[in-house]
């Protein structure tokens, strides 16, 4: 059968999530313990050689340590990660960094190469312009395997409209031009989206990159992304972690000369963070009831960027049984400014009142802003009991 749901750690966290909100909201908590399980899940996949956390999903410092305590790398995208990871997990070898950029000025690249990080390129261009970036150096190659996946148009990193990776035709012109200034590619990588749920996808994008690699020759290392799905909504279907581990064994068995790294964001973070925002105003406007909140699409993005659902919990009364639908807004002057349409709240939801977010830990606080002029959201981490 399917795995089974199981029941949200806040639950059992009420009081003390109650006790921060009665601090200030906007804030988002992070439960650490929920961190680690998605962890170890990952890390006790034996055909899984290295696994990197992508933290652009959320670069939270206690987040990052417990991760890295897991035996994780830590994936990249900018300068400013780069010199985040190395200030705020101490001890941490660059060989556990990853550099994986997308139209990054040339600067980066020199600077992260200084670091002795691990650099990505996903293009030929930067091969000619900048080759004494380059020469002589041991690199990987992303590749665009001509088609994307995931929940969302926004999400898709694959196929001709994506602006990430090298199409697979211009392969040849790549080794070539990276012979001729003596860059060797150690490792290859493809990541095709966010929130794939086709346990499958990633033992044909695996299949795929082997094929690549037996022919390029000097490849130890495949990368195939992340881009593990959270079930965020109530009917949507739970990951099978058990499915997931056996294509991949089967496809290890196949190449086992790679090495196989996966590099996970989302999965690792979401589920363990909710938003707390206080309830502003209750209004009703030609039949559609609106609970207002003292933030919405200024703490919380993904509503309004990738019609994300997010679960929507009044905190002070879980128990009450009478409900009525409600429009959930921020108070942030765009009419796209809706957390969630429809929700089934407390009729008695009133000013004062402690919502819930749910499964905010990634790509919440990163794309928190100030439009407005409103103050960021606070942040909180729960570790083994205890707020620190």
């Amino acid at each position: 059968g399917r795995p089974q749901r199981p029941a949200s750690w806040w639950l059992d966290r009420r009081d003390q999530l109650l006790a921060r909100a009665a601090v200030g909201t906007p804030r988002y908590v992070y439960d650490l313990a929920t961190v680690r399980d998605h962890a170890r899940m990952l890390t006790g996949t034996a055909a899984v050689d290295q696994c990197y956390f992508a933290i652009k999903a959320n670069p939270h410092p206690a987040i990052l340590r417990a991760i890295a305590a897991e035996g994780f790398g830590l994936e990249c995208v900018s300068l400013g990660e780069i010199e985040h990871v190395f200030a705020h997990v101490p001890g941490l070898s660059p060989r556990n960094v990853l550099f994986t950029p997308s139209f990054a000025p040339r600067r980066e690249y020199e600077a992260a190469f200084d670091h002795g990080v691990t650099v990505t390129i996903d293009n030929i261009e930067a091969l000619r312009r900048w080759p004494e970036v380059f020469r002589g150096r041991t690199a990987w190659l992303r590749l665009d395997l001509g088609h994307g996946e995931g929940h969302h148009a926004k999400v898709k990193t694959g196929g001709v409209a994506a602006k990430f990776g090298l199409p697979l035709a211009k392969v040849d012109a790549f080794l070539d031009a990276a012979r001729d200034i003596d860059l060797r590619i150690s490792g290859l990588h493809a990541h095709l989206g966010s929130g794939i749920d086709d346990a499958g996808h990633w033992h044909g994008v695996y299949a795929h990159l082997a094929g690549l690699a037996d022919m390029i020759g000097t490849v130890e290392t495949i990368d195939i992304g992340g881009g593990l799905p959270v079930p965020y909504a109530p009917e949507s279907p739970l990951f099978d972690v058990a499915l997931w581990r056996a294509g991949l064994d089967e496809i290890k068995a196949s190449y086992p000369r790679y090495r196989l790294v996966v590099e996970p964001g989302r999965y690792l973070v979401a589920e363990a963070g909710v938003l707390l925002l206080s309830v502003t105003q209750v209004v009703e406007k030609d039949g559609v009831r609106r609970v207002g909140a003292d933030a919405g699409m200024n703490a919380l993005m993904r509503p309004s960027v990738y019609d994300a659902y997010h679960g929507i919990h009044n905190l002070d009364r879980l128990d009450d049984t009478e409900l009525t639908e409600f429009d959930v807004v921020g108070p942030i002057c765009e009419s796209g400014d809706v957390l969630g349409h429809g929700r089934p709240l407390p009729a008695a939801t009133a000013e004062g009142d402690v919502l819930l977010v749910a499964d905010t830990g990634a790509y919440g606080m990163v794309m928190a802003n100030t439009y407005n002029l409103r103050a960021l959201p606070a942040e909180d981490i729960l570790d083994e009991g205890g707020i620190e």
